[in-house]
C-alpha cells in the first residue's frame, strides 16, 4: 500500500498483491514531480484513482475531488434590512394641549330692561271715614296738615312733632287711590329728614291714633287748627 500526503488529506492508493499491468511499481514512480517540477517516469496518481479511507481502519471514506475548490463566497442568509420599527401596542397620543382656564367673560351689555328698583318712597292713598275721602298712607293711618303753615316749609318741631309726627319718605312718594301726582311733593325738615306734602302743605300723623281712626279733627294745638285733607288738596270744612 503507497500513501500519498496531498495537503492535509491522507490519501490511500488501492493497490492489488502484485502489480497490474501498465501500473507504476516503485514509490519513486508515484512521486507527483521532481524537484524542477517536470513529471516523473509513472504518471501521477489521478483523483479517480485514489480512494480516500478514514483512519479508522476498513471504513472508506467519502471521496472527495482532489481539487480544492475556492471558499465559496458566504452570502448573508438574510441581507441586513434597516430595523423594524417596533410599533408600540399602541399608538401613543400626544397629550391634549392643556387649555388654559378660560378668560372670564366681561358681561355684555344687557339687552333686557333691569327690573325697576323697588319702591321705597311712602304711598299716599285715599279712604273713606266720617269726613267724606280723606287722605290715609298704605297703612290706614288717618293724615293732617297743621293750619298755622301757609307753605311747604314745616314748622312742627319739638314737643308738637312728638304729638303730631311728620309724614316722612325714603324716596319719592307714591300716589295711590284718589290721589292726584301731581299735588305731592317734599320738604326738607331741620333735622335733614324728607317730609311728604300734598297741595304745598306738610303732613302729619297724630300720635294717639289707631289705622282707621280719625280723632283730632279740628283739633286747636301748637298754635293753630289740625285738619284732615280732601283729595283735592283743601282741608275738610274750609
Amino acid at each position: 500500500m503507497v500513501v500519498v500526503v496531498v495537503g492535509t488529506a491522507c490519501l490511500v492508493l488501492s493497490c492489488s498483491a502484485g502489480p497490474s499491468a501498465g501500473a507504476p511499481t516503485s514509490l519513486a514512480s508515484r512521486s507527483s514531480s521532481t524537484a524542477d517540477g517536470t513529471s516523473s517516469s509513472g504518471p501521477a496518481p489521478t483523483a479517480a484513482s485514489m480512494t480516500v479511507r478514514s483512519s479508522s481502519p476498513g471504513v472508506a471514506s467519502t471521496r472527495s475531488p482532489a481539487t480544492t475548490q475556492a471558499p465559496t463566497t458566504t452570502e448573508a442568509s438574510t441581507a441586513t434590512k434597516a430595523p423594524t420599527t417596533t410599533k408600540a401596542s399602541g399608538t401613543t397620543r400626544t397629550p391634549n394641549t392643556t387649555r388654559s382656564p378660560s378668560t372670564p367673560r366681561t358681561p355684555g351689555t344687557i339687552t333686557s330692561s333691569p327690573s325697576p328698583a323697588p319702591l321705597t318712597g311712602t304711598e299716599i292713598v285715599t279712604a273713606t271715614s266720617q269726613f267724606g275721602d280723606i287722605l290715609f298712607d298704605a297703612e290706614n293711618q288717618a293724615i293732617y296738615l297743621f293750619g298755622a303753615e301757609d307753605s311747604t316749609t314745616p314748622g312742627c318741631y319739638g314737643e308738637c312733632a312728638v304729638a303730631w309726627p311728620p309724614v316722612l319718605t325714603d324716596g319719592d312718594p307714591r300716589a295711590g287711590g284718589a290721589i292726584d301726582p301731581k299735588l305731592l311733593g317734599t320738604t326738607r325738615r331741620s333735622d335733614g329728614s324728607t317730609q311728604v306734602t300734598y297741595g304745598g302743605h306738610p303732613l302729619y300723623y297724630y300720635a294717639h291714633e289707631g289705622p282707621g281712626e280719625v280723632t283730632c279733627h279740628n283739633v286747636d294745638e301748637y298754635g293753630g287748627l289740625w285738619l284732615v285733607v280732601q283729595p283735592d288738596g283743601a282741608a275738610v270744612g274750609t
